[in-house]
């Protein structure tokens, strides 16, 4: 975390009858920390913990040094961003930005010049005296930004910001919220399960499943040496964890030659683009061979992505043109294989 003061350094114990989150959970000075994982997996409990909204059943939050779980969740400095931002909508988008300093008993001439500035800065000064039904999606995410940011807090919460917005919206919207955060000095906690929304705004990702931390670390670690089958998933690499040898890798049945040397448990990665079919048996070297069948074909973006089972399941994406130049159909018998040079292992 380099230089830069622990704002928030937490322990979020919640227990429920069926589900118990525990997450310990820092962030520094202007951080932002992506909290990431399937749904049911504790993120939204961790947020509601965190802004008073849900009771821990255990452990802390201190914030600047001084205890939080203690206090009410309007005496708390924080600010909150909701999925469906939850805009006053009686209140002009001036108004709905004043609305927290008038709360902390600020007047009202002031609190409104220090909305229109900060209305300002996201954009917005030209749509002051707009009521939230007459503001686009991207408008009223960025309107909710500012009145979250409004009451000066130190611990800035946003769960999905992003997931009520169209994709053309999503792109322009995620660039200016990243520059906001830049700026804001105090800790961001933000709840995603976009891993792009995660990947362009967070310094710090932690990925929870069933409660618990499976993962942390800077987006592009996480990324490119995925430990679960989740966030393999999220990033869109097949994952295998086996045994390895040197530059060998047992996963089952299958031996991986890697570009990597290693001893002992590991796990081995590549992306399903690495992945070439054949109809026959490939010539020359067989490392890094398999026989598959075919479970089923779909469009992938350009490409077309196959799901293959056999002594591993994994994705292969290939061209259009080569799905018809094999003519394969679901049910069929396939050769994969991937070059040593694209498979990555890494200690499990």
């Amino acid at each position: 975390m380099g230089e830069r003061a622990v704002t928030l350094d937490a322990r979020l114990v919640v227990t429920r009858p069926a589900f118990t989150l525990d997450l310990a959970l820092k962030a520094a000075a202007g951080e932002v920390v992506a909290l990431l994982g399937p749904n049911g997996a504790g993120k939204t409990t961790a947020l509601r913990a965190l802004a008073g909204l849900t009771s821990l059943s255990g452990g802390e939050i201190v914030l600047d040094g001084a205890p939080m779980h203690t206090l009410a969740t309007e005496e708390r400095p924080i600010g909150v961003v909701f999925q469906d931002y939850l805009l006053f909508p009686h209140l002009s988008a001036l108004d709905n930005v004043a609305f927290g300093p008038r709360c902390q008993g600020v007047p009202k001439a002031e609190a409104r010049r220090a909305a229109a500035v900060l209305l300002d800065r996201v954009g917005l000064a030209a749509h002051a005296a707009a009521k939230p039904r007459q503001l686009s999606g991207g408008q009223a995410q960025r309107v909710a930004l500012a009145r979250a940011l409004a009451v000066r807090p130190r611990l800035l919460l946003l769960d999905e910001p992003l997931a009520a917005l169209d994709a053309h919206t999503r792109l322009e919207i995620r660039s200016h919220l990243r520059r906001h955060l830049s700026e804001f000095d105090g800790a961001t906690v933000l709840v995603t399960h976009d891993p792009l929304d995660a990947m362009v705004l967070a310094d710090r990702l932690i990925v929870i499943e069933n409660g618990a931390i499976v993962q942390q670390g800077p987006p592009i670690e996480v990324a490119r040496r995925p430990r679960t089958d989740y966030v393999a998933r999220l990033v869109g690499l097949n994952l295998y964890r086996g045994l390895a040898d040197g530059a060998r890798v047992k996963v089952g049945e299958l031996m991986f030659s890697t570009s990597e040397q290693l001893e002992g448990a590991a796990f081995v990665a590549f992306p399903p683009a690495a992945v070439a079919l054949y109809r026959v048996r490939p010539d020359g070297s067989p490392r890094n061979v398999w026989q598959a069948r075919i479970e089923g074909i779909e469009r992938h973006g350009d490409n077309v992505r196959v799901h293959l089972d056999g002594p591993i399941t994994a994705f292969a994406d290939i061209t259009p043109a080569a799905v018809a130049d094999l003519d394969l159909t679901a049910g069929q018998q396939v050769w994969a294989s991937v070059k040593a040079t694209e498979t990555h292992a890494y200690p499990a």
